[in-house]
């Protein structure tokens, strides 16, 4: 199999777009899939979502530049299969700095292909044993399964040298009127980036729901519109707000193991296979409605637990009704 490139991006932000790379990438890691993840967001929120340090000089910025070789940035994030290149404050310097860089679109793109073909910076076939987990890997087709890239919540060249870089985007977004037009504005910047012939075989991954809240008619009402508008590219399952994800960060550990018998650990789970492409149990299982939110293993997870307030406050209560039209 040749290493997949998967960027997250969205340009609103508190969107999930970072709880859901690093879940993602997680997810990815627990089926024995070798994945790295990329922080390319100057918040570093993704290393510190591993429980990583922000070195300075660890992250993709000189990569950017030319000055050093991508490879020498990735580090052991701790987790068996999953490794990462950080980030640091110091990245922000690069949206003026690569703009004055020659062919400034595809910086990202130049310093990620020999990562992705298994070649170091001098074009030699990287020898086996060499990735940062110490598994051994073959050095062809691509030291990594998936390159998952987690980009700042802006439409920045870091942002844009992600989309030139990689095969596909998946959109994290909320149940919000505001996150529909934000979606208008990601496809259209999409379409520009092929046209531009930056990378012409761009394609939309596919767009997940987060934080949906299933009691509330909005978020019903986004769903179904968005499936109206991408029906073949909104994803069944769907990442419920819950207080788990929000305490995941702080402990340095992604859901898949602060809790992973949670539901929310569950659906990222499912989300993992539709990606793959294996469909979750529950998605063809007869229910009155289209959409899986979590796999078959949820049945054994405790009941969700869903934030009440944007203020950050939140009470446990029962995991959306099966009900629930979306």
């Amino acid at each position: 199999m040749s290493t997949r490139s998967i960027a997250v991006a969205n340009q609103k932000g508190g969107v999930g777009k970072t709880t859901t790379a690093v879940s993602l990438a997680a997810c990815l890691a627990e089926r024995g899939k070798r994945t790295l993840l990329v922080d390319i967001d100057p918040q570093s929120n993704a290393t510190s979502a591993l429980g990583l340090e922000k070195l300075e000089g660890g992250s993709v910025y000189q990569a950017l530049l030319g000055n050093a070789s991508l490879a020498d940035s990735i580090r052991p994030s701790g987790i068996e299969h999953l490794d990462i290149i950080p980030s640091e404050v110091d990245l922000a310097v690069a949206e003026v700095d690569v703009a004055r860089a020659e062919n400034y679109l595809q910086r990202l793109q130049f310093a990620l292909t020999p990562i992705a073909e298994g070649t170091a910076a001098t074009g030699k076939v990287m020898p086996l044993g060499t990735t940062a987990t110490g598994m051994v890997a073959p050095p062809v087709p691509g030291l990594y399964d998936f390159i998952i890239v987690d980009c700042p919540p802006s439409l920045g060249i870091l942002t844009m040298n992600a989309l030139a870089a990689v095969d596909s985007v998946l959109v994290p977004m909320q149940a919000e009127y505001f996150a529909l037009e934000g979606l208008a504005v990601i496809t259209r910047v999409l379409q520009q980036i092929r046209d531009s012939g930056a990378n012409p075989s761009l394609e939309l991954e596919g767009i997940v729901l987060t934080m949906y809240d299933a009691r509330t008619n909005l978020a019903q009402q986004v769903a179904a519109e968005v499936r109206k508008h991408f029906p073949h590219k909104v994803y069944k399952t769907v990442i419920p707000r819950t207080v788990r994800l929000a305490e995941a960060p702080s402990f340095g550990k992604p859901i898949t193991l602060y809790d992973p018998h949670s539901y929310a650990a569950n659906c990222y789970r499912s989300l993992t296979e539709e990606l793959l492409g294996v469909t979750p149990v529950s998605a063809t299982e007869p229910a009155s409605t289209p959409v899986a939110i979590a796999s078959a293993s949820t049945a054994s997870a405790p009941a969700a637990e869903t934030a009440s307030s944007a203020e950050g406050s939140a009470t446990p209560t029962e995991a959306p009704p099966a009900t629930a039209p979306v």
